[in-house]
């Protein structure tokens, strides 16, 4: 399969398993615009590639993702997030929102099997990103968290969509609410992973006979599989993601936000006023 063109992430096949690394912008596999662009060109392409019968997701380097790359995408955001915004630069954040997050349900609505090999970091756009995966799985190293709140975000991308059918509503909102930090054993734990391996090395090994596993099965019944239960699923996820992308397109624009940007690059503690 030809994806010579697509920079967001590398792609090998072998015995009807691609493997998809990511090598998004900046440190640490950050998401920036080839990511939202490309991503879903790409799944659709293993979508429809029938040498491809699953697939494993997996990060270049020792993390998986650091999320949104801020650097990045500042150019296309800074003037969309200035609280003064008014209606067309909202409807352009409500359009730029609804874009991104077709990249994550690219993965969900993918027919193949997909499996997230998770090492090191995984925050923020990452956690949206293996929630829309079909498994989980961990090294010991993993540590995830849903860092938006930490920065005034509504996190828009999928973790509010997907999460609490994986690990439950208190959970999930615990988490959403915090921020906090999820180390591997609590992954497992809480159902966020299937399995923690001890190494990076095993995760990779384990993923790929996973998923060789599965691509022994019946291409069509795998299809069918994933439809029957995605049919539920997605269909709920579709409505949370239309409801924060219209919450966001209103509201991410903020006082709060600009503090929390301002913090972060000043490397102190935000103090935020709810305007």
């Amino acid at each position: 399969m030809n994806t010579s063109d697509l920079t967001c992430a590398t792609v090998t096949v072998e015995a009807a398993v691609a493997e998809v690394t990511l090598t998004a912008t900046g440190k640490a596999n950050r998401m920036g615009p080839d990511y939202w662009a490309q991503l879903p060109t790409l799944f659709a392409r293993l979508d429809e590639e029938a040498a491809v019968r699953a697939i494993v997701l997996r990060g270049a380097g020792e993390h998986f993702s650091f999320g949104l790359d801020l650097a990045a995408m500042g150019g296309e955001l800074a003037e969309l997030l200035q609280p003064e915004a008014g209606a067309r630069a909202r409807q352009t954040l409500l359009n730029t929102i609804r874009r991104m997050q077709d990249a994550n349900t690219a993965v969900a609505r993918c027919r193949k099997p997909v499996i997230a090999a998770v090492s090191g970091w995984c925050i923020g756009g990452g956690v949206d990103l293996i929630t829309a995966c079909d498994v989980r799985l961990a090294s010991a190293d993993a540590k995830f968290s849903v860092r938006e709140v930490k920065l005034a975000m509504v996190a828009d991308v999928g973790t509010l969509a997907r999460l609490p059918a994986i690990v439950g509503q208190g959970v999930a909102r615990e988490l959403a609410f915090t921020g906090d930090d999820v180390d591997a054993a609590r992954a497992l734990r809480i159902g966020l992973v299937n399995e923690v391996y001890p190494t990076q090395a095993e995760l990779l090994t384990q993923a790929r006979a996973m998923a060789v596993r599965m691509a022994r099965n019946s291409p069509l019944v795998l299809a069918g599989i994933k439809e029957v239960m995605n049919a539920q699923s997605e269909a709920q996820a579709r409505e949370s993601l239309a409801t924060v992308a219209l919450w966001n397109a209103a509201f991410l624009p903020s006082k709060d936000l600009l503090e929390a940007m301002g913090a972060f690059l000043e490397k102190r503690e935000p103090t935020f006023c709810g305007e």
